[in-house]
């Protein structure tokens, strides 16, 4: 892979050079450069030109370096409706096909970026985008994306991040199930035996070596994980900074930083032992409930392919997997005292007992109980609703996935949920509270943004690693197929 795949980490005491200084306001500026020749080159001048006294590092990337620009998104949106301007904007978000350069892992066919600094694709993203594109009809896009995730997995053995390299470490939440499952929807049954093979290849990567826990009764449950453990090369500055308050080894805590990062959830309160502090963070230690129901979903749509296969064998087998984690599910991860689904500390053997909008995935993939739901739904009333929509958590830490922000994607997940099981005024109120919110601000903006302030309508969201991104991929997608 190293020979065709350039890795920003082999430039060494450059790339820490420039990850160190703050030159660049944005971490993930440098990572996403294009080197204007061979790296061996600009590491040899390099070496050269740092000892010279009057050596200027930011003038030397920018000799050597072609940086990244923000696509121009043509945002002269304020005269347009704003479903004019979400069918408008897919042309814009779409990249072409890619030719090899700097970190990017080129793929064979177009595709829907996020928006901002978010250059390239992205895994969990892209399926919520997709229920967009479904609403406007791109059915061409939807599919020439699911082959770029089925060439990813081919390519790789899994679904990383995003098609960069200093993403290979990780994957995201896996929806490509999801995916293939709604282009089946449009295109017919046969989607599900074409994109079996990759289908089983994801599964495989979930459920061998570090991301799948064998619990002291034998259950199998899955956590996040990344191979790697180190500094994240596009968050080198956060990640060493933590590192410097942290108890723990570097290393380790790298790996559970690495990890959250995998969840989709960077960052947040749900993965720390103190919620105000992210160097007690400890994803590796968590078998999150969300994770395992997606996992569940894969089980049942292979065991759906299986059968469409006539694969006797592999559909029985499949049968009892799908029963096993199921099963497990309730066992670890719901709690009959609080009346909600946790995520599972399997080193504590406890609950984390952090309220999260994790807990409604059981009821967007129908294993909860009646009275599970009625629980979950009541607590999601009382806890998580506010005028703008659903906060993530009921934590303020300056997290970005804690209050006061809520995510499209969650507010699908929940909605789509209680629809499951009958709570339809609920469910109506937060479809109400979220759309009104993206069309306020997008009224005052002309922009649709990748998170926002549901508790004050009035204050933008913040919190995180980098500025509120517009564009934007997954929530466009979430509005559409609310609205439309």
């Amino acid at each position: 892979m190293e020979q065709h795949f350039f890795d920003i980490t082999s430039l060494g005491p450059l790339y820490e050079a420039v990850q160190s200084s703050g030159i660049l306001a944005d971490s993930k500026t440098f990572v996403d450069a294009l080197p204007k020749t061979a790296p061996e080159t600009i590491l040899r001048n390099y070496t050269a030109a740092a000892a010279m006294p009057d050596f200027s590092l930011a003038d030397f990337v920018q000799q050597h370096f072609e940086l990244p620009t923000t696509p121009d998104t043509g945002y002269d949106s304020a005269q347009r409706s704003i479903q004019a301007h979400l069918q408008q904007l897919w042309p814009v978000l779409t990249r072409q096909p890619d030719a090899v350069g700097g970190t990017l892992v080129p793929l064979p066919h177009p595709y829907v970026a996020p928006g901002g600094r978010f250059r390239e694709i992205y895994y969990w993203d892209s399926y919520f985008t997709m229920l967009g594109l479904k609403k406007s009809g791109r059915l061409d896009l939807i599919e020439q994306m699911v082959q770029n995730f089925a060439y990813l997995i081919d390519l790789l053995g899994f679904i990383p991040n995003g098609n960069r390299t200093y993403y290979l470490g990780r994957s995201q939440p896996p929806f490509f199930a999801l995916m293939v499952e709604l282009l089946a929807e449009v295109k017919g049954e046969s989607i599900l035996l074409q994109y079996r093979p990759q289908l089983e290849k994801e599964y495989a990567f979930w459920m061998q070596g570090d991301r799948a826990v064998t619990l002291p009764d034998g259950a199998v449950l899955n956590r996040y994980w990344d191979a790697l453990d180190t500094p994240r090369p596009e968050a080198f500055i956060e990640d060493t900074e933590v590192a410097h308050r942290a108890s723990l080894p570097a290393a380790e805590l790298y790996r559970h930083i690495r990890a959250a990062a995998e969840s989709g959830w960077d960052f947040s309160s749900r993965w720390f032992k103190d919620p105000q502090d992210m160097a007690t963070i400890h994803t590796t230690d968590l078998i999150p409930v969300d994770l395992n129901c997606l996992l569940l979903k894969l089980e049942q749509i292979l065991q759906t392919a299986a059968e469409l296969a006539d694969d006797q064998a592999r559909t029985a087998e499949l049968a009892q997997k799908i029963a096993a984690r199921q099963q497990a599910i309730q066992q670890y991860c719901w709690s009959e005292g609080e009346g909600f689904y946790f995520d599972y500390d399997f080193i504590q053997n406890e609950h984390t007992e952090r309220f999260t909008l994790a807990a409604v995935f059981p009821l967007f993939f129908n294993i909860a109980s009646e009275e599970q739901a009625e629980s979950v739904a009541a607590m999601v009333d009382t806890l998580f609703l506010h005028p703008g929509g659903l906060t993530t958590t009921l934590m303020y830490t300056g997290q970005q996935w804690d209050a006061p922000n809520g995510w499209a994607p969650l507010q699908w997940i929940t909605y789509q949920g209680l629809l499951n099981y009958g709570h339809l005024e609920l469910a109506e109120t937060i479809r109400t509270n979220w759309t009104a919110l993206n069309e306020k601000t997008y009224a005052e903006t002309g922009k649709m943004m990748e998170k926002y302030n549901v508790a004050d309508l009035n204050i933008q969201a913040g919190g995180g690693e980098y500025p509120n991104q517009d564009g934007f991929g997954w929530t466009n997608g979430v509005y559409l197929a609310m609205t439309q």
